[in-house]
């Protein structure tokens, strides 16, 4: 599954780093939820550029990102700083122009002490309330972190109900056969076999003992129409046969679920430039794994070293990815090779 980056830019002052901290917690949980079904959220922070020299100034960087993103969410309280001031301004000239990033502002609504209000503070933090006002943008108060998590969370929905952040379906299992349908449900051991040709339901596994066409179902799926598809487990007494081939596969969502520690480290870890192509690289990694035992295992290999390469620190994540339980010995001689290569790196 192809996976579609949206770029989050978040700008406030130095007195709102516990809510950016906070902020930043929520879009990584959010990410884990969509990134299942195709979306990733790349949350673009001060914090993540180095703190060089520019060939300009720092700031210019800033912007330029900002141009990039395709939402803005700026949070502000008791002042707002000219840089911050500057990034919305920037946000707001590049809507204009090409109707993205969308913009969010979040005022936080908190009391303060009359000994800590700073007057050139206030003055600042009142004269950007009245240019938002006049030109048209109205912020949102926040009471606390929980707040805006709430009123941000419901406008990532709405962005997604209105077609902006499109969700990938995720592949459903076969369709079943048409034609005669035939059932038996197993209450106790063994296994049941009905109608036409072979169909059988078990508790546990089931015994093909003959030629066996049509479906068979132990609780996930058999299909045994041109390609075999083996959900559960099978024992047959002699050769299995479904067409011309043999598969042994999981579900689209089990998979989905194996891969969601692998894609959060790539967007821990990964650098800024090269999260796109990590990201695609787990795509592809995750479209050939689907594949099961039919899968090119030098593909798989190499695109394993490739990910590392683009980002050292998923190691843990990857070697975890081929040791679970379901995936557990489907690595090939060179992909089993590479593993057991970045594991001693």
């Amino acid at each position: 599954m192809a996976i579609t980056t949206k770029k989050l830019f978040l700008a406030s002052s130095s007195e709102l780093r516990e809510d950016r901290k906070d902020f930043e917690i929520f879009i990584s949980r959010r990410c884990k939820e969509w990134v299942g079904k195709g979306v990733y959220l790349d949350l673009v922070i001060w914090e993540d550029f180095l703190d060089a020299m520019s060939r300009t100034r720092l700031q210019d960087e800033y912007n330029q990102a900002i141009s990039e993103c395709d939402i803005f969410v700026m949070l502000f309280f008791t002042k707002v700083g000219a840089y911050t001031e500057e990034e919305f301004e920037t946000a707001f000239r590049q809507f204009k122009a090409t109707n993205k990033p969308f913009i969010f502002t979040y005022f936080k609504d908190a009391e303060i002490t009359t000994g800590s209000a700073n007057k050139k503070d206030l003055t600042s933090l009142w004269a950007f309330q009245e240019k938002l006002d006049a030109l048209g943008h109205f912020y949102t108060r926040y009471k606390n972190i929980d707040d805006l998590k709430y009123q941000f969370g419901r406008q990532l929905d709405k962005l997604a109900a209105g077609g902006f952040i499109e969700f990938k379906p995720d592949d459903g299992p076969p369709s079943p056969p048409t034609g005669d349908t035939y059932q038996a449900r197993v209450t106790g051991g063994g296994a049941i076999a009905q109608g036409a040709g072979a169909r059988a339901v078990g508790d546990g596994g089931v015994i093909v003992g003959g030629n066996s066409s049509g479906s068979i179902n132990t609780g996930t799926q058999i299909d045994l129409g041109g390609g075999t598809y083996v959900g559960g487990h099978v024992n047959a007494g002699r050769d299995f046969v479904g067409g011309n081939q043999v598969h042994e596969g999981i579900s689209a969502a089990e998979l989905a679920a194996l891969f969601t520690p692998l894609l959060a480290a790539v967007a821990q870890h990964a650098p800024t430039d090269r999260q796109t192509e990590a990201l695609q690289k787990v795509s592809e990694l995750q479209a050939e794994l689907a594949k099961g035992s039919l899968k090119d295992d030098s593909k798989v290999g190499k695109l394993v070293q490739g990910l590392i390469d683009l980002v050292p620190k998923a190691v843990g994540s990857v070697v975890s990815l081929f040791a679970s339980p379901i995936l557990g010995g489907v690595a090939g001689p060179f992909t089993q090779y590479v593993l057991e290569r970045i594991k001693g790196s």
